[in-house]
C-alpha cells in the first residue's frame, strides 16, 4: 500500500511540503518531498512573526503544517495553517478514563446548538475531558458551519488557536485513537478541505490503513473511512476498493439498519457509479424491504435519495414500500427530509393516495414557515402527478404572495408552473400574478432563459398573458441566450415558443411587438416524449371511431389525427357544408364548418378531479378562437355506454344536438 511505503521514508514526519497557490494534487508516490537544508526537523514559524525557538526563518518554512484547500473537485491549496507547540492552548484527549455516554450525548447536544465556529471553540475550551469522538464531532460541526461549496467561507477559521491545538493533539495521539474517533476525524479533515499531504492527514490515513489491514473496523467505520478516501483520492482509490471488499464479506442480511443506511450513503457518494456493485445493491434492496417498517423519517429520506442518485429504477417495489412508510412520518419530516422524499417520488413517477392525503393536511401548516425549496418541491409534486388539491394550491398561493420576494427565480417559476400544469387559478389569483409580474420586472436579468420561458408559458395556460415580457422573449438577443443555454433547442422549447406566440396573436390582438421568426416555430405540438399535447387514448379512440362509422355511415366521413395548419392535432375532424351536411374528409372545397372532436382520456384530466389539464384547456380554447366547433368526448361519460345503440345515440347528441336523425 502507498501509505505503508510512505511510513518507511526516513524523517517523513519532519518533511515540509510546498505547493503553489493553484497546483492540483498528484499521485502520492510521485509527490516531491523536501526536508530542511540541514536535514533535521525544524520548528514551525507562525505566518507573520517568528516565535521563540525559531533560529532560522528560512528553515522554518512549511514544516508540520495543515493546508486548507479549495476543491473543484480536486484539492487545491488556498491558505495554510501552522501548528506551533508553544502558541496554542492545550486540549487533553482522554484515553483511559473516557467521558461517560451521558457526557458525550450532552456535549453533542450543546455542539448542535452552536451557530458559529466561535461558539464551537468556546465550547471546546469549557470541556475538561474530551474524547476523540467528541473532538471529531467538533471538527464536523465547524465544517457544517463553514462549508461553502468546495471551500470554506472563512479559511482563517483554521488558524484559530483552539482548532490548531485540537489538530495537533489528534496528530500526536493518532496511534491511540479509537477506531470510531480515528476515521471520523479523518473524514472531518476532508470536510474542512485540509491538504491530504499535511502531517495530520498523512498520520490519520496511515493509521487508518493499519486498522483496515487488521480487519476489525465495523461496517459504519468502514463507510466513514470510505467517504474520507473518496474525498481524498476519488472512486479509483486502492484503499476504497479494500474497504468495499471488507463490506461485502458480511452480507447485508446481517447488517443493522444503521449499517445499511451507511453503505447506501457511501455508494451514493460516487462508489456505486457506472453500475458498480450492482449485486451488492440488489441484496441491499432485498434486505431493505424486510426492515422498511422499522425505518425512521431520516432513514426513509436518505434511502429514497440514494435510490435516485444511484438510478435504481428497477427497485420500484422498495420505492413503493418506502412511500407507504413515509405516510406516517409526513408531519415529522424536517424540511430537508421532506424535500428529498418528494423529489424521489417525482423522479420515480410515484404517488400514493394516503401520502397525498397526509400532505393535504400538512401543507397548510408549513406553507408559510418551511424552507422555500421544500414548499416548491411539494407543489411541484402535485403538478407533476396531476393531483389537483385546492387545499394545497390555495395555501401555497397565499404564502407565495407574502414570501415570493425571498424565493429564487427557479422556485418562483416552478411554483407557477404547477398551477399552469393543472390549469388552476387560486382565489387570490390577482395578487399572485401581480407578484409574479413584479418579480419578473425587477429580476428579469436574473432568470435563466429556459426558466423564464417556462414561467411565461405557464402563465398563458391559466389565461394570464405576459404581454409586457413576450416582446423581450421574441427578441434576437433572448433567443440567442436561449440557444446558448440549450444548443440544440429541443422541440419542447420550440413548441413552447410557438404556442406562446400563437397565444399572444389569438388572445392579445393589441400586441404589436416582435414576431417569432419562422426558424423557431414548429409545425406540430404533438411529439414523442414530453409534449404540450396529450395523445389520444388508443382504446377510447377506437371505441369512438367505431361509433362514428355507425353514426355517419362510412369511415370516409371523418378524418383521424388531423394535423391543422395551427400546429394542433385533432383526434377527429368532421367537415360540414353550408346546409349542415357531412362532407367527405378528403374534400377541401365548400367547407362551411369544421367540428373538432376531442376524445379526452384519463391522462388529459387531473387524477382526482375531472378537470382538464392546462395544456388541454388552452388547446380547446385556441381551436374555438380559430373557428372550430369543439366537441368534447370525455372518458367518464363514454365509459358508461354499454351498447352500440347507446354509443351512437350519445355521439349524435354530442355532435348534432339540434338535428333529428333518421336511420341510414
Amino acid at each position: 500500500m502507498a501509505l505503508k511505503i510512505i511510513q518507511k521514508v526516513p524523517l517523513f514526519w519532519q518533511i515540509g511540503i510546498h505547493r503553489g497557490p493553484h497546483v492540483a494534487s498528484v499521485c502520492p508516490l510521485t509527490r516531491l518531498l523536501r526536508t530542511s537544508s540541514a536535514g533535521q526537523p525544524s520548528c514551525v514559524a507562525c505566518p507573520c512573526v517568528r516565535r521563540q525557538g525559531c533560529k532560522n526563518p528560512q528553515s522554518a518554512r512549511g514544516v508540520r503544517r495543515l493546508t486548507t484547500i479549495a476543491r473543484e473537485p480536486c484539492f487545491i491549496v488556498s491558505s495554510s495553517v501552522r501548528l506551533h507547540r508553544d502558541s496554542v492552548p492545550h486540549l487533553r484527549l482522554a484515553q483511559l478514563h473516557r467521558p461517560t455516554a451521558a457526557e458525550e450525548q450532552g456535549f453533542q447536544r450543546r455542539l448542535e446548538s452552536c451557530s458559529s465556529s466561535r461558539q464551537v471553540f468556546k465550547l471546546l475550551c469549557s470541556v475538561e475531558i474530551l474524547s476523540d469522538t467528541m473532538a471529531a464531532a467538533a471538527l464536523h460541526r465547524v465544517a457544517d458551519l463553514e462549508q461553502d461549496g468546495y471551500s470554506l467561507k472563512d479559511p482563517t477559521v483554521l488558524e484559530k488557536d483552539t482548532i490548531r491545538a485540537l489538530c495537533l493533539q489528534l496528530e500526536q495521539d493518532s496511534g491511540r485513537l479509537t477506531d470510531a474517533g480515528l476515521v471520523s476525524a479523518l473524514l472531518a479533515c476532508t470536510r474542512l478541505f485540509l491538504d491530504p499531504w499535511s502531517t495530520l492527514m498523512v498520520r490519520l490515513m496511515s493509521e487508518s490503513q493499519d486498522r483496515l489491514d487488521c480487519g476489525k473496523l465495523s461496517i459504519q467505520q468502514l463507510c466513514t473511512l470510505g467517504k474520507a478516501m473518496l474525498a481524498i483520492e476519488g472512486p479509483g482509490c486502492v484503499i476504497l476498493e479494500q474497504v468495499m471488499e471488507h463490506i461485502q464479506k458480511q452480507g447485508p442480511a446481517q447488517w443493522s439498519l444503521s449499517d445499511l443506511i451507511a453503505v447506501y450513503k457511501l455508494l451514493q457518494g460516487g462508489v456505486g457509479d457506472d453500475g458498480k456493485y450492482s449485486d451488492l445493491l440488489n441484496a441491499m434492496h432485498t434486505h431493505s424491504l424486510t426492515v422498511a417498517s422499522h425505518m425512521d423519517s431520516t432513514a426513509i429520506s436518505v434511502l429514497l435519495h440514494a435510490l435516485v442518485t444511484l438510478r435504481q429504477n428497477q427497485a420500484m417495489p422498495l420505492v413503493i414500500n418506502l412511500c407507504k412508510q413515509a405516510v406516517r412520518h409526513v408531519p415529522y419530516f424536517t424540511d430537508e427530509e421532506l424535500t428529498l422524499v418528494v423529489g424521489a417520488l417525482i423522479h420515480f413517477g410515484l404517488s400514493d393516495h394516503y401520502f397525498v392525503e397526509a400532505l393535504e393536511k400538512y401543507v397548510p401548516t408549513m406553507a408559510f414557515t418551511s424552507h422555500p425549496e421544500t414548499v416548491t418541491k411539494v407543489i411541484q409534486f402535485f403538478g407533476r402527478r396531476n393531483v389537483l388539491s385546492p387545499t394545497v394550491f390555495d395555501a401555497v398561493a397565499e404564502s407565495f404572495v407574502y414570501r415570493a420576494d425571498n424565493y429564487n427565480t427557479s422556485q418562483v417559476a416552478r411554483q407557477i408552473m404547477a398551477f399552469g400544469m393543472l390549469g388552476y387559478l387560486p382565489p387570490n389569483a390577482a395578487q399572485v400574478f401581480r407578484k409574479v409580474e413584479n418579480i419578473v420586472q425587477t429580476r428579469f436579468s436574473q432568470f435563466q432563459p429556459r426558466t423564464l420561458l417556462n414561467l411565461l408559458h405557464a402563465c398563458t395556460l391559466v389565461e394570464r398573458f405576459p404581454v409586457n415580457f413576450v416582446s423581450k422573449v421574441f427578441s434576437s438577443y433572448f433567443l440567442e441566450q436561449l440557444q446558448e443555454q440549450d444548443a440544440r433547442m429541443d422541440r419542447l422549447v420550440l413548441a413552447q415558443l410557438t404556442q406562446l406566440y400563437m397565444t399572444v396573436k389569438l388572445e392579445c390582438p393589441f400586441y404589436q411587438g416582435p414576431r417569432l421568426l419562422p426558424k423557431y416555430r414548429v409545425k406540430s405540438f404533438l411529439t414523442t416524449g414530453r409534449s404540450i399535447e396529450t395523445p389520444a387514448d388508443g382504446h377510447l379512440y377506437n371505441s369512438v371511431k367505431t361509433g362514428l362509422i355507425e353514426l355517419l355511415g362510412a369511415r370516409s366521413y371523418f378524418g383521424s389525427k388531423v394535423l391543422t395548419p395551427y400546429c394542433y392535432t385533432l383526434d377527429v375532424e368532421i367537415k360540414l357544408d353550408e346546409d349542415g351536411y357531412v362532407l367527405p374528409a378528403s374534400q377541401t372545397d365548400d367547407v362551411y364548418k369544421r367540428i373538432a372532436l376531442c376524445i379526452d382520456g384519463q391522462k388529459r384530466f387531473t387524477t382526482n378531479v375531472r378537470k382538464l389539464l392546462g395544456k388541454e384547456a388552452i388547446k380547446q380554447r385556441h381551436l374555438r378562437l380559430l373557428g372550430y366547433e369543439v366537441v368534447q368526448i370525455p372518458y367518464y361519460e363514454f365509459d358508461n355506454l354499454e351498447t352500440m345503440t347507446s354509443v351512437v345515440a350519445y355521439l349524435h347528441q354530442k355532435i348534432f344536438p339540434h338535428t333529428y336523425r333518421l336511420s341510414w
